[in-house]
C-alpha cells in the first residue's frame, strides 16, 4: 500500500527540484523527468509531458520497479531508466534526467566516444567515496534511443561492472544522475554539470 504523506513529501520535494532545474535551464519546455523512492518496491516518477518547471503534487505517479504504474496516471515514458537503477542499488533514493546545454553539446561534440574520463577536478570530492582530486572517474555515453528497454539494459549492464559511477549521458539527449537522496542528488548533478561544461571549454580552446 502507498503511504500517502510520504508520496505527498516527496512530490512537493520533487516539485521544488524541478522548479531550480528549469530556472537553470536544465529542463526546457516539458523535457526531462524525476523520481524518488517510495520503499524497497516502488518509487514516484514524473507523469509525462509535464512541465518540469511548473510541477504539483498530483503530477507525480507510483510506480513498482518494473516500471509498473501503482496509481492513477501515465508516468514518463524514460520511467524504466529510473526504476531498474532503484532494483540495482538499495541505497538509490533519488533519481534526476536533465537536458542542459552543456550535457547535450558534449555528448553530441565526442561523436564517437563511449565515456568521457574527468581528472584532476577538485569538485570530482562532490561525489561519495571521492576524497580527492588526484583520481578519474569515467561517465559513460549512451547512444539515444526510442528503445527504453533496450537502453536500460545497457545501462544496468555498465553499472554492474561499474557501480560507482555517479551518472551517464545519452547522446544528444541528456543527463541521468542518482544520489542516496535528493539533496545529494541535486549536489551531484551540479557537479557533474559543471565538469562536463570545463570539458566543453577545453575542447573549445584546444581548437
Amino acid at each position: 500500500m502507498i503511504d500517502s504523506k510520504y508520496f505527498y513529501q516527496q512530490a512537493v520535494a520533487l516539485a521544488a527540484a524541478g522548479e531550480d532545474l528549469y530556472q537553470r535551464a536544465w529542463v526546457p519546455a516539458t523535457s526531462g523527468n524525476f523520481s524518488a523512492r517510495l520503499d524497497a518496491t516502488s518509487a514516484i516518477v514524473t507523469a509525462s509531458g509535464k512541465h518540469k518547471g511548473r510541477l504539483s503534487p498530483t503530477d507525480f505517479i507510483a510506480v513498482d520497479l518494473q516500471a509498473q504504474p501503482i496509481s492513477d496516471g501515465k508516468p514518463s515514458a524514460e520511467t524504466e531508466l529510473h526504476t531498474r537503477l532503484y532494483a540495482r542499488f538499495a541505497d538509490i533514493g533519488a533519481v534526476l534526467h536533465c537536458h542542459s546545454p552543456s550535457v547535450t553539446v558534449i555528448s553530441k561534440a565526442l561523436k564517437n566516444a563511449r565515456a568521457i574520463t574527468l581528472s584532476d577536478y577538485e569538485l570530482l570530492k562532490a561525489f561519495d567515496g571521492i576524497d580527492t582530486h588526484d583520481t578519474s572517474i569515467d561517465i559513460p555515453i549512451f547512444d539515444n534511443t526510442q528503445n527504453i528497454s533496450a537502453l536500460a539494459d545497457q545501462v544496468d549492464a555498465y553499472l554492474a561492472e561499474q557501480p560507482h559511477c555517479p551518472g551517464y549521458l545519452i547522446r544528444g539527449h541528456g543527463v541521468y544522475c542518482w544520489g542516496k537522496d535528493l539533496e545529494s542528488t541535486m549536489r551531484n548533478l551540479e557537479a557533474l554539470d559543471c565538469l562536463l561544461h570545463c570539458e566543453l571549454e577545453l575542447m573549445r580552446l584546444s581548437h
